[in-house]
């Protein structure tokens, strides 16, 4: 058999094994999710069973709301021969999935979903209804975002709080600007984000030295790693940032409510509110 033979007969068969593991008629599909992103939202909508497998991410405490829940679930590491090998009848994508696995699961036929990331709480809610749809729970959907607006409800600061400037500051000096999902949020807790001031538009980076020269009221700082190894982390611990604690207010914003919206923003409010109450106490 020639190779080119080998390699035909090889790929029929992955085909025919995915197909025979396709949904029948009216039951639940079985889904595969590349992103930590979408992994939160899916274990909130699907039932157990339905879930085959999530993104290697979820397990990872700095980068997922779901790390201790994840590990309660198998996981790849986004290659197509894992994701076939599941028999999955749907995976969930991101516009960062590999692009290879996501062309190698179209030429087999195998039916994705593509998302990209929220920039803002309304698209969020489109995506999670897509989601929950896409399962057959659309009522969880629901409900999870009714969820996530009572979260933000509870956080949102009392009338006429006065808006208190503030700057997300990840590893590498990390921020988000205006347009993100992240903007929308420190809005609705009571935050004027000056991200602009240095420089940013929707993403970037804010070096250590404008910060010194003209720091917010609060830094909503990342948590470095213990005995970060490297600049970019040693950067949220540095010496300097100590010379303006008297005009800046540091609170805890983990780097994993940075890039997910879904039921991480709950804790996104909240870490806002707890930000909010070290600056105006019992005004906010």
């Amino acid at each position: 058999m020639t190779g080119f033979t080998r390699r035909a007969a090889v790929g029929a068969g992955l085909a025919t094994g995915f197909l025979g593991g396709v949904a029948s008629a009216g039951a639940l599909p079985r889904v595969v999710s590349l992103n930590p992103c979408l992994d939160a939202v899916l274990v909130n909508v699907a039932d157990r069973g339905q879930v085959a497998a999530l993104s290697h991410y979820a397990r990872d405490p700095q980068q997922s709301s779901i790390a201790r829940i994840a590990l309660g679930y198998p996981i790849t590491y986004e290659s197509a021969e894992e994701v076939i090998a599941l028999r999955p009848d749907l995976v969930l994508t991101a516009a960062h999935s590999s692009p290879a696995t996501r062309a190698a699961l179209t030429r087999l036929g195998i039916r994705t979903e593509l998302f990209k990331v929220p920039n803002s709480w309304v698209e969020n809610q489109v995506q999670i209804r897509r989601i929950a749809a896409a399962v057959g729970h659309p009522d969880r959907g629901e409900a999870l975002i009714a969820r996530v607006e009572a979260a933000m409800a509870r956080s949102a600061p009392r009338p006429g709080a006065r808006p208190v400037t503030a700057l997300v500051f990840q590893p590498n000096g990390f921020a988000a600007g205006h347009g993100t999902l992240v903007d929308e949020m420190m809005r609705r807790a009571g935050f004027v984000n000056v991200a602009q001031r240095y420089g940013l538009r929707k993403w970037g980076n804010v070096s250590l030295e404008r910060l010194l020269d003209d720091p917010p009221e609060v830094l909503l700082a990342g948590q470095a790693a213990p005995n970060a190894p490297t600049f970019a982390e040693k950067i949220l611990n540095h010496p300097a940032l100590a010379s303006i604690s008297s005009r800046m207010t540091r609170a805890v914003f983990p780097e994993r409510l940075l890039y997910c919206g879904g039921p991480g923003l709950a804790d996104t409010a909240a870490a806002l509110a707890t930000a909010r109450r070290q600056v105006l106490g019992a005004a906010a």
